[in-house]
């Protein structure tokens, strides 16, 4: 069986000075250790999060990241910018 990454879910940056509707805010952060959607976290972001996390939590990478265990990933929202930062997360 193919290895399976943990990979923890980071709000880098939010670009609207009214902030995120949910409340999210820089520096919040989620643990995806299993294939559970995290507790608290808003449904469409984490929908446009979901393509990545599952290629980080199999993984893969993407050519255009400077880390190949870390990838960033915009709000869907077009009027808050939420930045997230997904991080595979590799044992020692």
């Amino acid at each position: 069986m193919a290895k399976i990454y943990d990979v923890e879910i980071t709000v880098k940056s939010i670009t609207q000075s009214k902030g995120c509707s949910l409340g999210h805010k820089p520096g919040d952060s989620w643990l995806v250790k299993e294939s559970k959607t995290p507790e608290g976290i808003c449904l469409g972001a984490f929908n446009a999060l979901l393509p990545a996390l599952r290629v980080f939590r199999a993984g893969g990478e993407f050519d255009f990241d400077k880390d190949r265990d870390i990838t960033y990933v915009s709000c869907p929202d077009p009027e808050v910018q939420v930045v997230w930062e997904l991080k595979r997360l590799r044992p020692d």
